[in-house]
């Protein structure tokens, strides 16, 4: 189910974006952007009560008790909407200042911009209350429910992109039909948790101890969100300060090049991070650190697959699909590409340091790592006024992220280096040097359609190859065998 809501929403949120940015053109949906970004940067306190929420009622699930685990959802619900009251308020003040201050906004769009900002802020308050209800479903591992909403919101954003050509001004037009739409979205999560889940029967009740241990995991978690938020938002609204609102379009253009790759990881992540948790809750060892050196090199796999052709061809493909390719948006791309491939085996060493419920000191490095995203970037942009390095300082600081993850998580709870570096790091490094030079040089051979469509067919089936020879153990090159056989025979 998750995998046919990421195949949806991919082509969904690909088409979308060709459309939206028709619609708008490169000025407005760059200042969307931008302006979104602002807010989403107030979001980051929510960020980390999600990651706690998820990590408690998982834990207590895995414990099998619900009742505990009905008054962890109470609790953190009363939560939520105590950091949806601080949001409001620092957006309309911290944020409000800072948009209408520090942003370069084209002349005569000044109104619109606070306009979306003001739907963004709407938008982001709905999420913050759903928050709670989306952990309990992924708790469950209730996927089919949460793979058929994503699909009907992705539909209803495509259905406001054609809306927005009926009224005036279409920038504010689409932030406002957002808005419906993620009001619509969190009506039906709430009802479908408060019929089919009995620890989404909300009840107030004060208990400190469970208060102060939700937010005492959630202020570490905090750094986290903060870090993150920084090295998204953070950086676009740099660029923004450096270049105006038509690079902002390109670092869009990445953004959604990239999520909508990155949802085949995600996917895969979200089906196996609960098992992840709920294995350490329940003392299984082998079966915690298997699930994470597996879901870590499937990931890497699985974006690969997606990500070479994408990569080879970009120009090609940002030409097809929006006909007008912002400056700058195939070198985003690609450098998002390679961050994301990179981030890809960290989900689960990240959820595993969630699980053991320690994380003051883990966060304190790992923040401080992300943060340096912003003065490094903002140095070099400076110094050098070349948009591409912000985007590289990202992709260089998430490898000594990831190594400074790995050194820390065995310190931890022993997590086996080696292990993770033959059986992960050492296979993803060798299918990348063998799948890339052959459909490289079909690219450079080729011309015109030739260059995009052969070069996707080689790339595919040489990545293919490869993973199965290099990127899967014996036992599990048995299995896809075996399905291959079974396939064949019953056909």
């Amino acid at each position: 189910m998750l995998y046919i809501r990421m195949l949806m929403i991919m082509v969904v949120n690909l088409y979308t974006s060709r459309v939206i940015l028709q619609a708008l053109g490169v000025e407005d949906f760059g200042l969307y952007n931008v302006v979104g970004g602002v807010v989403v940067l107030f979001t980051f306190i929510n960020n980390a009560m999600v990651t706690s929420t998820q990590r408690f009622l998982n834990f207590e699930i895995g414990k099998n008790d619900y009742e505990e685990a009905r008054n962890v959802f109470s609790t953190s619900l009363n939560i939520h909407f105590i950091i949806a009251v601080i949001f409001l308020v620092l957006a309309e003040t911290i944020g409000l200042w800072f948009l209408n201050t520090y942003l370069q906004i084209p002349d005569g769009r000044e109104i619109a911009a606070n306009w979306v900002y003001q739907f963004s802020i709407l938008v982001s308050i709905l999420n913050i209350i759903r928050s709670p209800y989306n952990a309990a479903i992924i708790a469950h591992e209730h996927m089919s429910f949460y793979a058929y909403v994503s699909i009907i919101e992705v539909v209803l954003k495509l259905a406001i992109v054609y809306m927005v050509y009926l009224f005036a001004d279409r920038l504010i037009a689409y932030a406002f039909l957002m808005m419906i739409v993620t009001l619509i979205i969190l009506g039906a999560y709430y009802i479908f948790c408060k019929k089919k889940y009995s620890i989404c029967k909300y009840k107030f009740e004060y208990n400190k101890k469970r208060y102060l241990e939700l937010a005492s995991f959630s202020g570490w978690s905090l750094f986290g969100s903060m870090a993150n938020m920084g090295a998204s938002q953070g950086v676009n609204i740099i660029l923004n300060m450096f270049f105006g609102v038509t690079v902002n379009a390109a670092m869009g253009i990445a953004n959604q090049v990239n999520a909508a790759v990155y949802q085949f990881v995600s996917s895969f992540q979200t089906a196996f991070n609960p098992q992840i948790i709920k294995s350490y809750a329940a003392g299984d060892r082998t079966y915690f650190i298997s699930l994470i050196m597996n879901t870590s090199r499937y990931s890497f796999l699985l974006l690969f697959l997606l990500a070479l052709p994408i990569y080879i061809c970009c120009p090609e493909i940002l030409s097809i699909w929006l006909g007008t390719v912002p400056e700058y948006a195939v070198e985003f791309c690609r450098l998002m590409l390679v961050f994301s491939l990179i981030d890809a085996v960290q989900g689960p060493l990240w959820v595993s340091a969630q699980a053991t419920g320690k994380i003051r000191n883990y966060q304190i490095i790992m923040s401080t790592l992300i943060l340096l995203n912003l003065p490094v970037s903002y140095l070099l942009l400076r110094l050098f006024h070349i948009p591409e390095l912000a985007i590289l300082t990202k992709v260089i600081i998430n490898i000594f992220s990831a190594i400074a993850r790995i050194l820390y998580l065995k310190h931890l709870y022993g997590f086996p280096i080696m292990r993770y570096l033959k059986e992960v790091i050492t296979r993803g490094v060798l299918v990348v040097l063998l799948s890339f030079p052959i459909p490289l040089y079909i690219y450079y051979i080729s011309s015109n359609w030739q260059q995009l469509i052969l070069t996707t067919f080689v790339s595919v089936i040489i990545s293919i190859l490869i993973i199965y020879l290099v990127g899967l153990k014996s036992n599990e090159k048995r299995f896809v065998l075996g399905i291959i056989t079974r396939i064949v025979h019953n056909s």
